[in-house]
């Protein structure tokens, strides 16, 4: 099903003739998109791991102030749709006399709204990780910043890799940023040749070129090894409390920094978004309009995310338990659709329920369907890493009892992994009730969601009027988040007393602080206990 748009692109290059795709498909301008969607992808990504590696360690980790209220805030961003993001930042910069468009503006816009993926899932590792392995590295003499880039970092590399992949893909399949600053990627060339010159070869070829890009990263996350092997992860067992490490003097900058980075991630789009809300809301009509809206969306998003978690379980689970050469096949393949574009997606299902199934044309079930395609991976790299965490020696008790292998994986392996599903559920309603393109193709007659309502609107630069619609879809989208920061642990972390008293929880042995470790007065970092403090 997922592969559905893949196959889809190869009929309708068989029927439109290899020779004539080919010949559209080897011309400069697919090199010069290829190169900018490669290199967009590339820079969003390291920029993204560049910014949730350390924030995912400042705030499991550390003692920096707010921590908890910072850690939710961090993965807020996730909530604004890529287009609203862009919209904010191209307003921001004209009313500072600035110009966001192009390269660089798409880069910064989408390393600040995609970072979350690969911070929740470095977030929840840390948050799980058994820090045994940490405390000998510090009783081995190795400083903090030795042992997170020694140790720490090779704990949570699996997590990093997920994330860089997430990002990655995402970006290759973004269309509103990209449209919106005007930066020619692949995604918005298929969509300009589609609805502009109605160029369905070209189209196709385009289609294909991005194929061959995702292709071309998946190859380079398989060279990687993103599929390492796990540390430090107890099974079964409840978590240790995790160390928390005094940053000294860099307390304050690392703050700072932390703030500053959240205030342009969120700071922007709600400033640009309270200027217009109110004169949006007055329209005559509007409130009705909003709320109808709100319910399609709410409609879409728990229906959507219910699909994929329902079809990412026997995957995922088989995908945890089986790590052949069918497997890893099986995992690209479904980030390959993953990686289309939602117009792609959506023209792919609209020549499908025209020519297969007109019953289901502009019906829900083929809108639920480019959905499922759309974000499967979601809900299979949460599944799969909540069933990596389960033991599969109860299952196989199960079964030497005399119960049924597929009563057996129902009863015992599915209560498993359910928790880390719904994490991959509430991120896949995340996703469908931002989803623009394939949602304005395949929504039934009469249905129109926050994401189509705000798109309307801006098409014809009724910001005002967008601007409720944009504001309530990242209220919306804000609830799912909220459920992922809570599924990935760092809440339930209760940080140890520090030295000065200043905080009242109880004290752990495994804290670690500044202090002085030769008579010289030689100033190192070292896990000690409390009571030698």
């Amino acid at each position: 099903m997922a592969l559905l748009p893949v196959v889809y692109l190869l009929v309708r290059a068989a029927e439109l003739g290899w020779s004539d795709v080919l010949a559209e498909f080897a011309t400069p301008r697919i090199a010069r998109l290829a190169a900018t969607s490669l290199a967009l992808a590339a820079v969003v990504t390291a920029g993204s791991l560049l910014l949730a590696v350390p924030l995912a360690f400042l705030l499991t980790r550390t003692d920096l102030p707010g921590r908890r209220l910072l850690a939710v805030l961090a993965a807020l961003p996730l909530a604004v749709p890529s287009y609203v993001a862009a919209l904010s930042w191209l307003v921001a910069g004209d009313a500072v006399g600035v110009r966001a468009e192009g390269f660089a503006a798409a880069a910064l816009v989408l390393v600040l709204y995609t970072y979350p993926y690969a911070y929740l899932t470095v977030v929840g590792v840390l948050a799980r990780t058994d820090p045994a392995q940490e405390e000998v590295a510090w009783a081995a003499g190795r400083g903090p910043w030795h042992t997170f880039v020694t140790v720490t970092l090779a704990q949570v590399r699996p997590a990093i890799g997920a994330g860089a992949l997430l990002v990655a893909s995402y970006t290759l399949s973004d269309f509103g940023a990209v449209s919106i600053l005007r930066l020619d990627t692949f995604t918005r060339a298929v969509f300009t040749a589609l609805r502009v010159g109605f160029d369905r070869t070209g189209a196709l070829a385009l289609s294909l070129g991005l194929l061959a890009a995702t292709a071309v990263l998946l190859t380079g996350a398989h060279l990687l090894g993103q599929r390492a092997a796990r540390y430090g992860i107890r099974e079964g067992r409840t978590p240790r409390p995790q160390p928390v490490i005094g940053l000294g003097p860099w307390r304050l900058p690392a703050f700072v920094g932390v703030v500053t980075v959240l205030a342009a991630a969120l700071g922007v789009p709600a400033w640009t978004l309270l200027r217009w809300t109110l004169d949006g809301v007055s329209r005559p009509g509007a409130p009705a309009e909003i709320a109808t809206a709100a319910g399609w969306t709410l409609a879409a998003g728990l229906g959507g995310g219910a699909l994929v978690v329902v079809l990412a379980l026997p995957v995922g689970v088989l995908l945890a338990r089986t790590h052949g050469p069918l497997a890893r096949l099986l995992e690209r393949l479904t980030y390959l659709a993953h990686s289309l574009p939602g117009v792609v997606v959506g023209l792919s299902l609209v020549s499908f329920g025209i020519a297969v199934a007109p019953a289901l044309y502009q019906r829900w079930p083929l809108l639920l369907l480019a959905y499922a395609t759309l974000f499967l991976p979601l809900g299979i790299g949460a599944v799969t890493a909540a069933a990596d965490r389960a033991a599969p020696v109860l299952h196989h008790v199960a079964q030497s009892l005399g119960v049924h292998p597929l009563l057996a994986w129902w009863r015992v392996t599915v209560p498993l992994v359910l928790p880390g599903a719904a994490a991959g559920g509430a991120l896949a309603v995340l996703a469908v009730m931002k989803e623009l393109p394939a949602t304005l193709l395949l929504r039934p007659t009469g249905v129109e969601t926050l994401a189509t309502r705000l798109w309307t609107h801006t098409d014809v630069g009724a910001h005002a009027a967008a601007a409720p619609y944009a504001a309530l879809l990242v209220a919306l989208a804000a609830v799912p988040t909220a459920v992922l920061v809570l599924r990935s642990g760092i809440l339930a972390a209760t940080p140890s007393a520090r030295a000065d008293g200043s905080s009242a929880a109880r004290p752990t042995p495994t804290d670690t602080t500044l202090t002085d470790t030769h008579a010289e007065g030689d100033r190192s970092w070292r896990p000690m206990s409390r009571s030698t403090v």
